[in-house]
């Protein structure tokens, strides 16, 4: 199912900390490219991801230097403005754009009203822990989401919600 949600898409977002936690590297399918949200700038520009040709840096515009030759969007000053972000991808054609999060970045995308859709899987496992929520960051008002798919395997479900529609989607 992830795969299928990455063929759709030209372009993943993805913030710093999860490329990291995760050990993102260059996506499989040709022509993808992951964007990666950072403040910091704390990346391994040595990474098989940077060194691919295929990762965009996405930060504010008062962030330091990046490497020469690295692909590089500014939005914001301070903070990276993720509106703006996501229109200068959609410049560079990106016209399907997926968040695979984390919670920081996805908390932030719902705050802007970025959101257009909500694929979640649950997993028939019951497991405790202290990860954050789905989407987790300043409170914003709450936007019900209308349920458009199920599909279930192996006890697995895979969901997909949309946004309500609005003008400017």
């Amino acid at each position: 199912m992830f795969a299928t949600l990455r063929d759709v898409s030209d372009v993943v977002l993805v913030g710093a900390g999860t490329a990291r936690d995760e050990h993102y590297g260059p996506p499989r399918r040709e022509g993808l490219r992951i964007a990666i949200v950072t403040r910091s700038l704390r990346l391994d520009w040595d990474g098989e991801l940077m060194r691919s040709g295929r990762a965009i840096v996405v930060t504010s515009e008062t962030s330091g230097p990046v490497p020469d030759g690295m692909p590089v969007v500014r939005a914001g000053d301070e903070d990276v403005d993720l509106a703006v972000a996501v229109q200068h991808l959609g410049a560079l054609g990106a016209g399907v754009v997926m968040a695979e999060g984390g919670p920081s970045l996805n908390g932030a995308l719902v705050a802007a009203g970025l959101v257009d859709e909500l694929c979640l899987t649950v997993s028939p496992h019951l497991v405790a822990g202290t990860s954050a929520r789905v989407a987790h960051g300043a409170v914003s008002a709450l936007s019900r989401l209308a349920l458009a798919h199920v599909l279930e395997e192996d006890g697995w479900l895979f969901l997909r919600y949309l946004a309500p529609a609005s003008g400017s989607r």
